[in-house]
């Protein structure tokens, strides 16, 4: 344990490589739309304002969905330290790309694809790292665990978009790419010290999977084999029917939909019959699917942050203060400033709930977080009835909604995490970390298409928008929680503690 309190040794570290990644991760993204669009005379790209929204979408989907196959390859060949480490020099390499990629298209392509790579085999395996610091059966730990090292990801969020953003506005883009270089330089060393410290002995390579027998091997083959070449006929069947279009930045946006949802069926079902799993293990993965199913839909409300949220905030929210008009972008900041503020709060919480020998299911946890993202819309019905009336509203009333989608998140975000941890088959455990950030991939698409009714040069459409979003979240929080109970009977033998063998990480 750390000075820190009730910590292990190694989550500072690891706390401290993640909120360095994530400043390189969200400084980057901060400047990248505005880069795109860009004119060529001032070192962007001089890009429409709809292909540059595609890449953008196209690139933060590619580095979700990467993470399958950077846990892929932690579990089968290299442990989670290797990949983290060979991910942060890619990482390093790409945003050094982008900083001297200038107008060239080219570059900034390969820069690109180079940070999503990097990512893919970064993200799912540091969490997968944090799990290792905790026995299965530490619920309460392993949430505060988690919720601490979350709060390193938003700390990073914000120093990312207002040094990196700064920079890269006010000096030049290639300034704010060769910050977010730094910082992934100033965490991939923080890493590689620990290893020898707090960290040795943690994410080595993996133990070789053996089949039980040949005929197991060869079925689990045949089933993998079968399942790749349904994903291939799905995707190839749209792409001739004309229902997928690849010519247009637009339109491999819509496709990426189409993948990430074939590729989370497939990758899942590949494990669930191909993945020499036993019963209990099974059933478990029963209980991540349903997570996933339910993390999707609350990053689809969550992220409406980066989309009809931020038009509210622009066009239709009273943001002068005094003689100076906050601008609409800072609004971004409440939801990560939150998080610093509230985490130590949660993260006690769940220490004494597990102290006390509360237990509460991780369905009611996430149930509870999809009312909260729901509550948080109901909350701007009002404002949205008064902008109808061609008033602009009171700040207040976004301020109100990012708290209340911040403490949505901490029920679910950092929960999610330490869950998929914990439930995961062992030799699975990285790539069930990719699974879960898949689910943010596809909520952010989902996002961009319940946004598309937002008019706000006709805002007497936005009370029904909120209104849709608050019932499609509140609705099916309130059956999650009320499955619980028959959940986790069926699938955890009624507890959400493991048996004592599989305690011992």
């Amino acid at each position: 344990m750390t000075r820190l309190g009730k910590y292990p040794a190694g989550l500072t570290s690891l706390f401290l490589v993640e909120m360095w990644e994530r400043f390189s991760y969200y400084g980057m993204r901060a400047i990248l739309v505005l880069y795109l669009v860009d004119v060529v005379a001032n070192g962007g790209l001089g890009l429409a304002t709809a292909d540059a929204v595609a890449i953008y979408g196209i690139y933060t989907a590619s580095a979700y969905i990467l993470a399958l196959p950077g846990g892929w390859i932690a579990d089968r060949f290299w442990g989670s330290r290797r990949a983290i480490t060979v991910g942060a020099v890619i990482i390093i390499i790409g945003h050094i790309l982008l900083a001297f990629a200038g107008s060239s298209a080219g570059l900034f392509l390969v820069g690109l694809a180079c940070i999503a790579i990097g990512t893919g085999l970064l993200k799912p395996n540091i969490s997968s790292m944090v799990g290792e610091l905790y026995d299965k059966d530490d619920i309460g730990g392993r949430d505060a665990g988690f919720s601490f090292f979350y709060m390193g990801i938003n700390i990073g969020a914000i120093l990312g978009g207002f040094i990196a953003g700064y920079l890269g506005e006010k000096w030049g883009w290639h300034w704010g790419f060769g910050a977010a270089a730094i910082a992934m330089t100033l965490g991939l060393v923080n890493f590689i010290y620990a290893g020898k410290n707090s960290l040795r002995g943690l994410g080595g390579a993996p133990q070789p999977h053996h089949h039980p027998d040949s005929g197991t091997a060869r079925f689990d083959h045949l089933t993998t084999v079968i399942l790749c070449g349904a994903a291939v006929l799905v995707i190839g069947g749209m792409m001739m029917a004309g229902w997928l279009d690849l010519s247009s930045a637009t339109g491999i946006a819509g496709a990426m939909g189409v993948l990430i949802v074939t590729v989370a069926v497939g990758f899942f079902l590949n494990i669930y019959f191909a993945g020499d799993l036993t019963p209990a293990e099974k059933r478990r993965m029963i209980v991540l699917a349903v997570l996933f199913v339910a993390a999707a839909v609350f990053w689809s409300r969550f992220e409406q942050a980066g989309s009809s949220l931020s038009i509210f905030a622009a066009d239709l929210t009273d943001r002068q203060l005094g003689s100076f008009e906050v601008p609409a972008s800072w609004f971004q900041n409440l939801n990560p400033a939150f998080i610093v503020l509230l985490t130590p709060l949660f993260a006690a919480f769940w220490l004494t709930a597990q102290k006390r020998k509360w237990e509460i299911s991780v369905f009611v946890k996430f149930g509870l977080a999809l009312i909260l993202v729901g509550l948080g819309f109901w909350l701007l019905v009002p404002a949205a009835r008064m902008a109808a009336g061609g008033a602009k509203v009171s700040f207040l009333f976004l301020t109100g909604t990012f708290l209340i989608h911040t403490c949505a998140e901490l029920l679910l975000s950092p929960v999610g995490l330490s869950t998929f941890s914990r439930l995961a088959p062992q030799r699975f455990t990285s790539q069930m970390m990719g699974f879960w950030f898949v689910a943010s991939s596809l909520g952010s698409l989902m996002a961009g298409l319940l946004a598309t009714g937002m008019d706000t040069s006709s805002p007497t459409s936005l009370p029904h928008l909120f209104d849709r979003l608050f019932w499609g979240s509140v609705i099916p929080g309130v059956l999650l929680i009320l499955a619980a109970r028959p959940l986790t009977r069926w699938a955890l033998g009624g507890s959400e503690h493991l048996p004592a063998e599989e305690v011992k990480h």
